[in-house]
């Protein structure tokens, strides 16, 4: 146990004292400065046109030529103007034909009403909520995600590029390798160097595009000065592609079906004037998709031997891998970095943050409670931060345009209390957290007879030892954890899926607090402990943990998942509480570390949460869901699902070893 006592009433009414964290200081809407940096956008541009040069040739130091589209500020009869201005840069694997298209349709007088108001249009209630969820962000998203038309008529170049491989770039796809990275860094230089660009070079993109800019920030291009990176991860494997050691089955054959699709959609226009390009079809049939067999060929293998060493190396933390983790303590610019508590990188996003060795204010961070194509709602409203629009504009004022507009005074840590409200911190995780050790007891806590069993978490372990068993099973599809896994897409089964979790509980074994007594504050990655027993040789165990309301909503604030074979902890970088439990265990996911497990034998197992921040209401619960399956989230690799048999698994409970959880409570 920590120094101070628990903050939790459990079943027994030992009722505790809590010590929350105190209220924030700043103010998440940045007050006046955010009101000045939102009404900019809002107000009448500066230049009343675009001018654009479409599929501008950028040839690398290795011969491949990228494709780029190029959008200068123009007067009112669509000339550009002569000043040279700073440059926003982006590189997109998605083709940049469908951001600029995605772009013009949100900017066109007749659409972009629509889109900005698309959450009002489609405003369902249950069980079509989830329509409504999705559509609300769609222009915030949107403008990040492409052409920002707001900062090329306000005195900025945007260009966005092909990566090679992609679109309608020669090469082939190297899925953010080390050659695509030194693409980056020499397309900067480039930008940096045209007649149109004042020298000063910014980046900015989601997802793929926030990745690739973060990584070349970590090389230290001259003259990059500013990054705004909209969801970034770093550690992909332990992210999205092998979660806990199983694949990401909601999200990775989708999304590389959906690249490698699009990176042979044709040069329409050079098709009909009839310059055909030859090295874009000879680059694509050498390459027809990428990453797409090797992930088949782990999926299905029924064992590791033959499995060839392209495909092991994907399934598996090693080389790869770690070629494409940035060098995030080498960045020396300003960096914006925006996250989602429920976003596929929700890992690595504050963990960009908290590794690059510049000063807050210079840095940034916002977490949202959106997923990753769902950026979350209210921004510039009442009590909530500044559209996305307004950062990316006032970051890029302030540093590419030397305008102190008091973006640096902003946060530095931005965060939407789950629970509760937006506040802000000096710091993710709150250094002031103590952590505290509640036991999973089999007890009865009288608040989940819909569970598969309804158990307590307790300040002591149990007193007698009892089996639960827990079978695999598909009810995950309806839940938070499969809208995380489908990057949003799955928030259309609705609320009832995704901010309650009592129908997957139905599958799972539950163990529920008491009621806290006063506002209880949750800052950081849960560790959850368990006793484990199998019949197989491998296994697959996911767990949550929830805030439950006095009604009994049991909504999902953070997830973990771990394949029992590769259960070994790296305590090199892992975190530990005062006393010597895991804070945070980071499993090592190599099949070189992979220990099998002996039937019936108890096996202890660590996992570890998502970080997060969040509140629990007084007379809320904290709960913790123990399942056996997290499907569509996650699969386990092929050899180790055909060893697990899909069999039913069992949690011991047992006084000499007992499984528990470890919170972060902040003071």
């Amino acid at each position: 146990m920590g120094s101070r006592t628990v903050a939790f009433v459990v079943a027994a009414m030992a009722a505790c004292t809590i010590t929350s964290a105190g209220p924030a200081t700043a103010d998440p809407t940045g007050g006046a400065s955010g009101a000045s940096w939102q009404s900019l956008v809002d107000a009448p541009d500066a230049y009343p046109n675009t001018a654009v040069e479409w599929d501008v040739p950028i040839t690398l130091s290795d011969g491949t030529v990228l494709r780029a589209n190029v959008f200068r500020p123009a007067h009112a009869d669509g000339t550009p103007i002569d000043e040279p201005t700073p440059v926003v840069l982006g590189l997109t694997p998605y083709t940049k034909l469908l951001s600029t298209l995605a772009s013009v349709a949100m900017e066109d007088p007749q659409f972009a009403p629509l889109v900005d108001e698309l959450g009002s249009v489609l405003n369902f209630g249950a069980p079509f909520d989830g329509i409504t969820e999705l559509a609300a962000p769609a222009s915030q998203l949107g403008r990040a995600f492409g052409l920002n038309r707001d900062l090329v008529q306000n005195g900025y170049t945007q260009v966005i590029v092909d990566v090679r491989g992609t679109g309608f770039s020669h090469g082939q796809w190297e899925v953010l390798g080390p050659r695509e990275q030194q693409d980056t860094v020499e397309v900067i230089d480039w930008a940096a160097k045209q007649p149109w660009s004042n020298g000063r070079v910014g980046t900015t993109g989601v997802s793929y595009s926030a990745i690739n800019q973060i990584q070349a920030a970590g090389l230290r291009p001259e003259a990059l000065d500013a990054v705004f990176a909209v969801e970034p991860g770093n550690d992909l494997l332990r992210d999205i592609v092998g979660t806990g050691g199983a694949v990401g089955v909601g999200f990775m054959p989708a999304w590389l079906g959906l690249v490698n699709g699009l990176k042979w959609v044709p040069d329409m226009e050079a098709l009909l004037q009839g310059r055909f390009d030859a090295q874009w079809l000879r680059d694509r049939l050498a390459d027809p998709a990428t990453k797409i067999p090797e992930l088949f060929e782990v999926l299905t293998a029924p064992s590791v031997d033959g499995v060839s060493p392209d495909a092991l190396a994907v399934a598996q933390d090693g080389p790869f891998y770690q070629e494409r983790q940035a060098r995030l303590e080498s960045i020396e610019v300003p960096t914006f970095v925006f996250g989602n508590w429920h976003d596929i990188f929700a890992d690595s996003e504050p963990d960009i943050y908290n590794r690059i060795p510049v000063e807050p204010g210079r840095k940034q961070l916002v977490m949202g409670d959106g997923y990753h194509a769902i950026l979350g709602t209210g921004f510039g409203t009442e009590g909530h931060p500044p559209n996305i629009t307004a950062l990316q504009h006032a970051w890029f004022d302030r540093w590419l345009k030397d305008i102190d507009n008091g973006i640096d005074e902003y946060g530095p840590v931005t965060l939407l209390q789950q629970g509760g409200g937006w506040v802000t911190t000096d710091e993710f995780p709150r250094s002031t957290v103590d952590h505290e050790k509640l036991f999973l007891s089999p007890a009865p806590s009288g608040t989940a007879w819909h569970a598969l069993h309804d158990g307590t978490l307790a300040t002591s372990a149990p007193e007698t030892a009892q089996r639960l068993t827990v079978a695999p099973g598909l009810r995950g599809f309806c839940s938070r954890e499969a809208a995380q896994g489908t990057a949003g897409i799955a928030v259309l089964l609705g609320a009832g899926c995704t901010k309650d979790a009592r129908f997957n509980e139905a599958e799972g074994l539950t163990f529920t607090s008491g009621p806290v007594t006063e506002p209880t504050v949750l800052s950081g990655p849960v560790n959850v402990h368990l006793e484990t027993v199998l019949d197989t040789t491998d296994g697959f165990w996911s767990v949550s943990v929830n805030d439950v309301a006095p009604d009994g909503r049991s909504t999902v604030l953070t997830t973990g998942s771990l394949v029992s074979s590769l259960r070994a902890i790296d305590d090199s970088k892992s975190t530990f509480t005062a006393d010597g439990d895991y804070a945070q265990a980071h499993p090592v996911l190599t099949l070189e570390s992979r220990q099998p497990i002996v039937p019936g034998q108890p096996t202890a197992l660590d996992i570890s949460t998502l970080p997060t921040e969040a509140v629990l209401q007084p007379g809320h619960r904290i709960r913790v869901d123990v399942y056996a399956a997290s499907v569509p989230r996650s699969l386990p690799l092929g050899p180790m699902l055909v060893e697990s048999g899909l069999r039913p698994q069992h949690l011991e409970l047992n006084p000499a070893s007992p499984s528990f959880v470890t919170l972060p409570v902040a003071r």
